[in-house]
């Protein structure tokens, strides 16, 4: 069994001090884009895809950069540029199939979430902690599931909720965790340990 030591204050505070005076702003600024996206899940799904396309974008234009400055370009080289470009592009024209095909992905990361975490839940079997795995591995395979029965047609509403939940709780987590860092400045400043 894995000996588990206590956080020190000292390293506790370290880590905080790695979040900087914005975060408790940026944590309320997701909570708001995460609840609209909650509420509008169709914008925020249209909103996803467009920045996942952008991104595709961005990367086959730094590559193909880079190519150009290669002195040894490949075929393969501006191959590479060429497919995050129209992958990028075709994301940026049809959005809705590429919320479609984001739906798809979404649901291969959460049935392989969902093997883990029943696998580990398993190893760690009767150890405290397995049935928070195994319900980990439940609520993903229910996700996947709800993915895969109406696709396509439920993937421009249940992408938009999915991100839109994964932004509402790392807002709140920021959230915490600026009030922890305002906390401990609060604490340095007054004198105490």
């Amino acid at each position: 069994m894995v000996e588990r030591r206590p956080i020190e204050k000292t390293a506790l505070k370290e880590q905080l001090q790695h979040f900087g005076p914005h975060t408790l702003a940026v944590g309320v600024v997701l909570i708001v884009l995460g609840t609209a996206g909650i509420v509008l899940p169709w914008l925020m799904s249209i909103m996803t895809a467009g920045f996942v396309g952008g991104m595709l974008i961005a990367g086959g234009l730094i590559w193909a950069y880079h190519t150009f400055k290669n002195e040894q370009r490949v075929f393969t080289d501006w191959l590479k540029a060429d497919v995050l470009l129209l992958a990028g592009g075709l994301l940026l024209l049809f959005p809705v199939p590429g919320v479609a095909s984001l739906a798809l992905l979404i649901s291969f990361y959460l049935a392989m979430d969902a093997y883990a975490s029943f696998e580990l839940a398993y190893k760690r079997h009767p150890a405290k902690g397995w049935g928070w795995m195994a319900f980990n591995g439940l609520v993903d395979a229910t996700l996947v599931v709800l993915f895969l029965v109406g696709w396509p047609g439920t993937s421009l509403v249940l992408v938009g909720i999915f991100v839109g939940i994964s932004l509402v709780f790392d807002g709140w987590a920021l959230i915490f965790i600026g009030w922890a860092a305002r906390k401990a400045d609060t604490k340095r400043a007054d004198g105490r340990p």
